[in-house]
């Protein structure tokens, strides 16, 4: 969801009209991710369409299915199992009716082929062998390359087959006869994905270096790639010739990717099995290292990458994602890259270098194999619940897509709802006050161009796509929040003589005082309605008075404030500032009388509201002391006795305690003395101090000072 263009003008006049119309625009396809989509198609540029007509063609029955195939004759041969099985089951489907063709010594089916004469061949795992199936059922052991994994195997044109294998990452060539050795080392330790191209050569995707190698029908091997991901774990060849290799999972640091390397992903510590599918799709499904495997998928750190390899070479990514996890890979009727995803079940069309779009999400968390027929339909098989799926060639006949709920942060009312459409889009809302859609929000409403639903504070959308050419581009829905009141939350009286900043007072500053930022006594604040204006340092101005507040306005409109001063025994308000944007104000005290104060804030959004709709918050402070009086000094003598002079004297002050008394004999520095008590915690007190006698005359004077800095001097003389 993005803020349609008319509100950046907007926010330039929110100073004057802050709670007026605002938009949520849903265009992009992130505004559209946080919506739930049914029987609908979402492109990366945001576009919407009808999704491809998706029918179940079967449950088998098992956790998973790893791999699918397509014969000539329209049959769909899946392969898959459960953990902990002892045997893995071969299904053929045809006409809509699934049945088990052979069940497998092992735990599961990993990759189905079949050759020239339609028989199906089977690759089991762990510890797997390849079996040959026969029409009626019947299998037999074809080749056992004694490897630990088969990741994959395909046929060349000549109907030779080849086993891609782990834990030696070696490829071995199988005649028709059944004789097979190791054709090719890939000095890896698996060759994870395979294809062949129409040359004959072998496509093979490696572990753990990422490595994409062409090896020639001679056993030549060349390097085309080197993925910045440490899995190629699917691989299939376009109808034009271009490589398409899907990469997973972070490598280590001191590799080096031919490309730029994809955001970084965590260190990858499960493994993949490949599926591979008539027509050259391939897909993995992810299990724990440990031998033998569990072959439970599983997330990979990082999401994935897809690459395309160019007839010359030259290599492009096509496709990222750092959360999903291409598992298949094949091509749609127009040859357009399809690949198969979890952990949610995601099928993307790759549309260009740039687009994609992803066609559906099946229920099941994993795709794990996919294949096509030459009509147009993709052919899906899936893990955490073995399902197999026909998507298309058609379109689905309607679809709906329904929001997330959006929040006005404060009871609004609703505007107009203007969409981009194509062909046949309909809308509905509904409204509530709880942050989840429940029996009590209000029902389902048409939407003709504005919006019925009742006013509150959250809002759902629901749009149904129906028919040919129904498309949805974007959305914009108008709303204004209800005006709230400004709210002043706290009042802090800052201490005598010291003035805010940026405010012009005619004394010369010789101290500073900081305060930091204002704690909160009150013990909860709704979210947005009051802003702390944080540490301010002041300067230091004899008989000033200053105050900071905590305010805010809920609906973020532009505050302005009134400052009012009352004595304690008075009745009327006497104004000291208004239209104050700070939350902060100092003022000469010295023109009131001494005694308790009281300060009145009222803040006032009106200047940010159309006329007449602005409101007003008010809140009193407590009592303060204005005292501009020094305290009175009484019986000030000084008497000399030999070469000792004894200083005595009172002093009182009316209302607040005396802090500090100095002395000074002929004009020296103060000299700090105590009180009688020791203690300056009264507003009187009796002093008296004997010091060493100066020679000759001598003028004695003293110094008290209250709480407020008020200060008194007398004077005598001894001669």
């Amino acid at each position: 969801m993005r803020p349609f263009p008319f509100v950046l003008a907007l926010a330039a006049l929110s100073a004057a009209f802050a709670v007026d119309t605002r938009f949520w625009t849903f265009a992009a396809k992130e505004d559209h991710d946080k919506a739930t989509l049914k029987r609908l198609s979402l492109r990366s540029d945001g576009r919407i369409t009808l999704a491809p007509a998706t029918r179940e063609l079967q449950d088998a029955g098992v956790s998973y299915l790893w791999a699918v195939a397509r014969g000539a004759d329209g049959t769909l041969y899946t392969g898959g199992g459960n953990p902990g099985a002892t045997a893995a089951k071969l299904f053929a489907v045809k006409a809509g009716q699934s049945r088990v063709l052979a069940e497998l010594p092992g735990l599961q089916i990993q990759s189905i082929a079949l050759d020239g004469g339609g028989r199906v061949y089977a690759a089991t795992a762990p510890d797997g062998k390849v079996y040959r199936v026969n029409a009626d059922g019947k299998s037999e052991v074809f080749y056992d390359p004694k490897a630990k994994y088969i990741w994959t195997i395909a046929f060349d044109k000549a109907g030779n087959l080849y086993v891609a294998t782990g834990d030696h990452g070696e490829i071995h060539k199988v005649t028709p006869s059944g004789q097979g050795n190791v054709f090719f080392k890939t000095e890896e330790e698996h060759a994870r994905a395979m294809a062949v191209d129409a040359a004959g050569n072998l496509i093979i995707g490696t572990e753990p270096s990422g490595l994409v190698m062409r090896v020639s029908p001679t056993g030549e091997g060349f390097v085309l790639y080197q993925a910045g991901r440490r899995e190629v774990t699917a691989i299939a060849i376009s109808p034009d010739g271009s490589i398409y290799a899907a990469a997973v999972g972070a490598k280590p640091a001191s590799a080096t990717p031919a490309l730029p390397p994809a955001p970084a992903a965590a260190p990858m510590t499960t493994t993949s099995i490949t599926v591979t599918a008539s027509g050259g799709g391939s897909g993995p499904v992810t299990a724990p290292r440990p031998a033998p495997p569990t072959l439970t998928p599983s997330s990979v750190s990082g999401g994935s990458e897809l690459i395309r390899i160019s007839a010359d070479g030259f290599p492009t990514r096509v496709w990222f994602d750092g959360a999903e996890i291409i598992y298949a890979i094949t091509f749609d009727k127009a040859g357009l890259p399809v690949i198969g995803t979890g952990n949610k079940g995601g099928i993307y069309r790759i549309d260009s270098d740039l687009r994609h779009t992803r066609l559906l999400t099946l229920a099941p968390t994993q795709v794990t194999g996919l294949t096509n027929d030459t009509g147009g339909a993709i052919y899906a098989v899936t893990g955490n619940i073995g399902k197999l799926f026909q998507v298309g060639p058609g379109s689905e006949k309607d679809g709906v897509i329904e929001s997330e709920v959006l929040d006005a942060s404060w009871f609004a009312e609703w505007g107009r709802l203007a969409p981009k459409t194509s062909g046949n889009v309909t809308f509905e809302t509904r409204s509530g006050n709880l942050d989840r859609p429940q029996k009590n929000w209000s029902a389902w409403t048409p939407v003709q161009d504005r919006i019925a639903s009742p006013g509150a504070r959250f809002l759902q959308y629901r749009a149904t796509l129906s028919g040919d050419g129904a498309e949805l581009t974007g959305t914009d829905i108008a709303y204004q929040p209800r005006n709230v009141a400004p709210k002043i939350e706290q009042i802090e009286i800052t201490a005598p003589n010291y003035r805010m900043p940026n405010q012009t007072i005619s004394m010369t500053p010789s101290t500073t005082l900081t305060l930091g930022p204002m704690s909160s006594r009150v013990p909860h604040t709704p979210a947005g309605s009051s802003t702390d204006p944080g540490a301010v340092t002041m300067n230091w101005a004899k008989g000033t008075q200053g105050a900071r507040w905590k305010a805010g306005d809920a609906n973020g409109d532009a505050v302005q404030y009134t400052v009012e001063i009352r004595g304690e025994r008075e009745t009327v308000w006497k104004l000291l500032k208004k239209e104050l944007s700070q939350r902060q104000y100092s003022f000469d005290a010295s023109a009131f009388p001494d005694g308790l104060h009281r300060l009145r804030i009222t803040a006032s959004d009106a200047e940010a509201n159309p006329p007449g709709k602005g409101l007003t918050g008010t809140l009193e402070s407590e009592p303060f002391l204005i005292d501009n009086t020094p305290p009175v000094i009484r019986g000030l003598t000084a008497a000399a006795n030999g070469n000792k002079l004894t200083i005595t004297f009172s002093a009182a002050d009316a209302l607040t305690i005396l802090t500090k008394a100095e002395y000074s004999i002929n004009a020296t520095e103060w000299t700090f003395f105590e009180p009688s008590t020791r203690l300056s915690d009264s507003r009187e007190h009796s002093y008296s101090i004997t010091v060493d006698r100066p020679a000759g005359e001598l003028t004695i004077a003293v110094r008290v000072s209250d709480e407020h800095e008020n200060h008194a001097v007398e004077k005598t003389t001894v001669k």
